[in-house]
């Protein structure tokens, strides 16, 4: 049961780390999976890939179709929405993270 309500709070973090890095160069699915395991966040791409999609259907992010390899693959980059709402973000995470830091 505590894993489930984490999850659901993690969710948001995920997010806002998604938008960082797409802000700073384009992004993929399973670079993405590296990157947020890095951090300790357990995410499957049967998690991530729909969050992508569901940023990309609210305007935070544009994907484009490359070819790597062979294979065509989705790259993100954010869009001036999702800056807008990360510069937000980080300044709430901020605040928030003042407040419960002790």
């Amino acid at each position: 049961m505590e894993e489930k309500i984490l999850r659901k709070l993690f969710l948001g973090f995920i997010q806002i780390h998604i938008l960082h890095h797409a802000m700073e160069h384009p992004i993929f699915g399973v670079w993405m999976l590296d990157e947020l395991r890095e951090h300790g966040y357990k995410i499957s791409p049967g998690t991530l890939y729909p969050i992508l999609h569901s940023m990309e259907k609210d305007g935070l992010l544009s994907m484009e179709e490359r070819n790597a390899g062979g294979k065509i693959r989705k790259y993100y980059t954010a869009t001036d929405k999702g800056r807008t709402v990360l510069e937000e973000a980080r300044e709430k995470a901020y605040e928030l993270f003042k407040e419960i830091k002790d």
